[in-house]
């Protein structure tokens, strides 16, 4: 597995207190996780990640589905958090009370096998927010050809 940011670009899950870091699929203090870095580009979020073997599904050379709702589960509730704090006027490591957010719902269409092997891009981009609600639409890409899509339903949580 392999992600390709700049290492110097901090992503959205670095900004997570220790008491929120130890998720399996995007926490940085999760020593056996999969570590998925989000980051704000513009009005959406991206994160990238090169399952290896070990994620292999049913199907020969494919990504298992629960590891692709995984990837879209950690990048979601990491845009609802950055989308949250740009809806404030925040910005992410300000001296105001942390905002996290948990996955009330998440809808996933799988439109094609996801290989393995290849480089994923994960896109969030959202739909609105309500309350402590955060609606988040979600895509997941494998070689420019879209594999899978979700819509999110996160919940502010009080951190």
């Amino acid at each position: 597995m392999s992600q390709s940011f700049p290492k110097s670009e901090k992503a959205i899950q670095d900004y997570y207190p220790p008491k929120f870091a130890h998720c399996f699929g995007c926490g940085p203090s999760n020593p056996h996780g999969l570590k998925l870095k989000s980051y704000l580009r513009g009005d959406r979020t991206e994160a990238r990640f090169t399952p290896d073997g070990r994620y292999s599904g049913g199907v020969p050379g494919n990504v298992y589905g629960g590891m692709i709702a995984s990837l879209l589960d950690c990048h979601g509730t990491a845009s609802a958090a950055a989308f949250a704090y740009r809806n404030r006027g925040r910005v992410m490591g300000d001296e105001g009370a942390v905002i996290r957010f948990v996955t009330a719902s998440l809808h996933i269409d799988y439109r094609r096998p996801t290989p393995l092997g290849t480089e994923l891009l994960v896109t969030g981009a959202l739909t609105s927010i309500e309350g402590r609600k955060a609606f988040v639409s979600l895509a997941l890409h494998a070689g420019g050809e879209e594999c899978a899509r979700g819509e999110m339903c996160a919940i502010e949580i009080k951190a």
